[in-house]
């Protein structure tokens, strides 16, 4: 069946395909996929030039996708790639290494730290450091605090003597009084 024809407004051909031809295609294709799998999927670039090619008026997109998929299966080279050998520099080449040699460089590589990594890291230090003399009792700071904390301790002591001084005193005034009250009333104890 002939392709469709359509004259576009810029005055150019359009070609279209029509349904019929779609599902044709549709089923060459899968007649290839049961030949591969009957073959068992060991195709060659000269198995594959013998398999059954599609109809005239199939179209180009079939050939041109049948194009691609060989290119890229076989990494075919493009210009004169292949008879040129040429070294990109700027390609980074993944070189293969051993476990031993991955293991000795982590062990001797230490990652350089950045200025701004080492000052943290010797701000951590020296707070660590300082809060260690602190809790010995070493910094000025802490010299500070014991003294202050000498002087509360001396003030609550002296604080809880007077307010046990004032229980007593008031006990033994009220005895006093309920003693002067008992020999108001003239009782005997």
């Amino acid at each position: 069946m002939p392709r469709g024809r359509y004259v576009s407004h810029k005055g150019r051909n359009r070609h279209f395909t029509s349904p019929e031809e779609l599902e044709e295609q549709r089923r060459q294709e899968e007649k290839k996929l049961q030949w591969r799998k009957n073959k068992g999927e060991e195709t060659s670039s000269e198995e594959e030039e013998e398999e059954p090619k599609a109809s005239p008026g199939s179209g180009s997109e079939s050939d041109s996708d049948s194009d691609s998929e060989s290119e890229s299966k076989e990494g075919k080279a493009k210009g004169v790639e292949n008879l040129i050998q040429v070294e990109n520099p700027n390609r980074v080449q993944k070189k293969t290494k051993k476990i031993s040699q991955i293991n000795q460089s982590l062990d001797s590589d230490k990652p350089e730290l950045s200025r701004r990594e080492r000052e943290q890291l010797e701000k951590q230090r020296a707070y660590a450091n300082y809060q260690k003399l602190h809790a010995a009792g070493k910094t000025d700071e802490a010299r500070a605090d014991l003294a202050r904390l000498a002087i509360i301790k001396q003030q609550r002591e002296e604080a809880a003597k007077k307010r046990e001084q004032e229980k007593k005193q008031k006990e033994l005034a009220q005895q006093k009084k309920t003693e002067l009250t008992q020999k108001a009333l003239g009782k005997k104890s």
